[in-house]
């Protein structure tokens, strides 16, 4: 079912209910709001049509109603929170159809039981819709709610207390009324200690809530002064700051936001502020948060940078943390030809570059951001200029601010309607504020002078003049933001045109343009003092030349104030007609003009009956002094007439112009009709191609499954080859080591092998003194034999020779010494046998143990041996494996 089919269904289920309140109409008109919630409502009501507003208006009555069934109420309002999508639509329901005061009544209706979800939805609504707006003590059941949130703020409910916290900030916030009401109630105090003891709870929104609460009670009071006194002040600060930058979510964010900004507004508070030594890091940390792609949460950050650039001194501090050069961000396409500024060219500010993301960020609803993006560079960089020097940071970041401004001049689409247009002047105004600010400091003049051609400023005029004169329909607003725009575009060029080729030129060239006389005559007879000091400053510049239309601006300007006087004059007469019916002025006039020719007639039929009464003249001055009365009330009802005339006018020209849009309507509806046709031909074209292209899927489904089993053999095969190959790394690695293992083996037999060579060697020269020893041992064995032969012999002679002996005594002691000098020699003879002796068996022990170490040795090399023949088989093995193709005999002598 389309919107159209849906509203009208909705709006006749509606009536119907009204009418008979039986189970059946009821039950119908829920299907239908459920099915309309289904449906994409963005920006229905402020499209402008008559049915959507209608329907909404029924619904409203009936949700009011205490007869209604909760069931049925809880869709309507469903169906309003949905409705309730942007700004426009929050302000539609609440200035046309007073959506508060309902969504009240329905509250109060069922204040005894606050934790049906009926209930949480009209809160969590009324939350949405009173969010920056104020709520007028005035209006209906506002003192029952204030009574409903007190009660349940204290209460234990945990479900109710966030929404009820939530809705009485909205309330409370700038409402001087509704705190006035709060504080007059006699329990006020355990209120407060209610809140303060909130203070501690374990939820960071609830800690928001209650803080915007207290501030707005009590920040100019004891209580207030006791908690936001200077040494709590700076957790506060640091608590508001982190749940800002860490918080449960954009709706903590933003009560955050709006808590700091409450807070800037008191001037000890702000002073606090400016003496918080960790407002730096702080504000870093929450331009960070510009560096993502919330549209919501970036607007409520500039929103906290724009509060806080109204306290003067946190000014400088924002300029330090938002031009703070870091390394890292060069600028592409945006004329890096500097002189004279300096050559960090590469050191940008990290914290402005987020912010000039957000001048023309593609993201959808950053409009109102990128318009507050300009409005806080306006303010740091007016700041920053003013100082006696001017930083290099603060000049480079110009340098790359310039080129995303002047792309922001551009894109101008008269087709796309007439709130594209207001946009585009809006933000070309404050663009060409900006780059006035810029203009004011001669550095960043002839930076402004480089980028800005007189071309670019010749067109801008061109098309702003066109829209300012010709606007489309008959939006006067319009026509006043494009003024406005067309001369800050002009004031931009007064000031550039000493730097800049040939703007001189095009700024008197279309200063004597008929066009510019409309947006002059606007800005020198409006009512903002800004406007006029342009306006005068332009008319400076224009009077002296010679074609400048100085007759026609001065008749546009009387024909704007006769204008503006008669909106005055109709405005109070509008008045008048809203409080009188028509109907009764109609009857009113013509009832009093025959009560005054009736009173006329018994007035003179009275005179020529009673010319002699005395009281005749009496009688004619009071009805003198009625007819004078009668004759003004007939004057202001004539007046009330011609309003209603006029207003009967507009309606004609109203119904006119909806006649008009209803033909166009038809016509776009026969247009859409063959449109249709061709679409259904087109989607028959398109089924039979859509067959063929699920026959090919089913084909290239088929495809893809062979293609996957063949993948799958594939990847077992890649599988085995990883393991093969996996293995054959093993076995390489191994053999690698085996044959390192037999090259150190090898040079260990090799030197085993000369060492057993010269143990061999060492053996042989042993034994050949062994056996020298031994032939010397024999030859000295033999001497002592023949010595010993020797001496037998001798003593024989000596016995035989002893009585020879007694008698030659001389001889016998000659041969005496003789015998004791032989005995010297034999005993020096034993001791040369005892020495060789000992030799002989030192040698023998030599002997023996190098035969020892000979059996060691022979053994060890054979176990070498056997070694060797292992791994050479293990080698021939490793061969085999890795080649196939090895020699069955493999050749391992050393």
């Amino acid at each position: 079912m389309d919107m159209t089919t849906c509203l009208k269904s909705l709006l006749l289920a509606v009536h119907q209910y009204r009418d008979g309140r039986t189970a059946q109409n009821a039950a119908q008109l829920q299907r239908l709001v459920e099915e309309m919630s289904g449906l994409k409502c963005d920006q229905l009501l402020s499209s402008g049509q008559v049915m959507p507003r209608e329907c909404v208006r029924g619904l409203l009555e009936l949700s009011g109603n205490p007869n209604t069934s909760p069931t049925l109420t809880s869709s309507i309002i469903s169906l309003l929170s949905q409705l309730a999508c942007d700004d426009d639509s929050l302000e539609i329901l609440n200035s046309r159809y007073n959506l508060t005061s309902t969504l009240a009544s329905v509250v109060h209706c069922h204040s005894t039981t606050p934790g049906e979800p009926l209930v949480l939805q009209c809160l969590q609504l009324l939350q949405k819709l009173t969010y920056n707006t104020r709520v007028f003590q005035s209006t209906n059941y506002i003192h029952e709610l204030v009574a409903f949130l007190i009660t349940n703020i204290q209460s234990h409910n945990d479900d109710i207390i966030m929404p009820c916290l939530g809705l009485m900030v909205n309330l409370c916030r700038d409402n001087r009324s509704v705190q006035r009401h709060i504080k007059s109630l006699d329990h006020v105090k355990p209120f407060y200690r209610t809140l303060i003891n909130f203070l501690a709870h374990n939820s960071l929104t609830v800690v928001v809530f209650t803080l915007s609460i207290l501030a707005s009670l009590t920040l100019n009071e004891k209580v207030g002064e006791k908690l936001f006194d200077a040494t709590n002040i700076h957790q506060t600060f640091q608590l508001v700051f982190n749940i800002i930058v860490n918080g449960d979510g954009t709706l903590t964010r933003k009560y955050s936001v709006d808590l700091l900004v409450d807070l800037l507004k008191n001037p000890k508070i702000a002073e606090y502020l400016t003496r918080y030594r960790h407002f730096s890091a702080c504000v870093s940390k929450v331009l960070r948060l510009l560096q993502s792609k919330d549209p919501d949460s970036a607007a409520k950050v500039l929103e906290l940078l724009l509060a806080m650039c109204s306290v003067s001194g946190l000014r400088p501090l924002l300029c330090e943390v938002v031009f703070r050069p870091v390394a890292g961000h060069k600028l592409g396409g945006a004329g890096r030809s500097r002189r004279g500024v300096g050559a960090d060219d590469g050191r940008k500010a990290e914290s402005g570059l987020s912010l000039v993301q957000w001048l023309s960020s593609p993201v959808e609803g950053a409009e109102s951001c990128s318009l507050q993006t300009l409005q806080l560079l306006n303010e740091l960089l007016e700041e920053a200029l003013g100082s006696d020097s001017v930083s290099e940071c603060v000049l480079s970041f110009v340098e790359m601010l310039l080129p995303v401004l002047l792309g922001l001049l551009r894109g101008l689409d008269p087709s796309q309607g007439d709130a594209h247009l207001r946009k585009h002047c809006h933000r070309v105004t404050h663009v060409t504020s900006l780059l006035l600010v810029l203009c004011a400091e001669d550095s960043t003049r002839s930076l402004v002078s480089r980028q800005v051609s007189a071309q670019l400023g010749l067109s801008q005029v061109e098309s702003l003049l066109s829209l300012a004169c010709n606007p489309s329909g008959s939006d006067s607003d319009l026509s006043q933001v494009c003024a406005d725009a067309l001369l800050k575009t002009l004031e931009l060029m007064s000031k550039l045109r000493q730097q800049v080729k040939d703007m001189e030129t095009s700024f008197y060239r279309m200063l004597q343009d008929q066009r510019i006389v409309t947006p002059l005559s606007l800005a020198l007879t409006s009512h903002h003092r800004e406007r006029v000091q342009t306006g005068l400053s332009l008319l400076f510049e224009a009077s002296p030349l010679p074609d400048f239309p100085s007759l026609v601006l001065g008749e546009s300007m009387a024909a704007n104030n006769a204008y503006r006087q008669r909106e005055a004059e109709l405005s109070v007469k509008r008045v008048a007609v809203q409080e009188v019916p028509p109907s009764s002025i109609l009857d009113c006039s013509s009832g009093s003009s025959r009560s005054i020719h009736s009173l006329v007639d018994k007035i003179q039929n009275g005179l020529e009956e009673h010319e002699k009464d005395s009281h005749v003249s009496q009688i004619i001055d009071v009805y003198e002094q009625k007819l004078s009365a009668f004759a003004s009330k007939e004057t202001c009802l004539q007046d009330l007439l011609e309003a209603k005339a006029l207003a009967l006018s507009q309606a004609d020209r109203l119904i006119a112009q909806y006649l008009f849009e209803r033909a166009q309507a038809e016509a776009e509806a026969c247009k859409l009709g063959s449109l249709l046709k061709e679409a259904e031909r087109r989607r028959e074209d398109l089924q039979g191609e859509l067959s063929n292209q699920v026959q090919e899927v089913e084909l290239a489904k088929a495809d893809i499954e062979e293609l996957l089993r063949h993948n799958a053999r594939l990847q077992q095969d890649s599988d085995t080859h990883q393991d093969l190959k996996g293995v054959y790394n093993a076995l390489l690695n191994r053999f690698n080591e085996s044959e390192r293992l037999l090259k150190e083996l090898q040079t260990a037999h090799i030197s085993l092998t000369k060492q057993s060579d010269a143990l061999r060697k060492n053996h042989e020269a042993l034994q050949l003194q062994h056996e020298e020893t031994a032939s010397g041992l024999e030859e000295r064995e033999e001497e002592i034999r023949s010595l010993r032969s020797d001496l037998q012999q001798k003593n024989s002679d000596i016995a035989g020779l002893r009585g020879e002996l007694r008698a030659e005594e001389e001889k016998l002691q000659e041969k005496d010494r003789e015998k004791r000098e032989l005995e010297e020699t034999v005993d020096v003879l034993r001791k040369e046998l005892n020495k060789t002796e000992q030799a002989r068996k030192e040698a023998s022990i030599k002997a023996s143990s190098l035969e020892m170490q000979k059996s060691t040795l022979e053994t060890k090399l054979k176990q070498k041996e056997d070694e060797l023949s292992k791994h050479s088989s293990m080698i021939a093995m490793i061969h085999s494996l890795s080649s196939g193709k090895m020699k069955s005999d493999v050749n391992l002598s050393l």
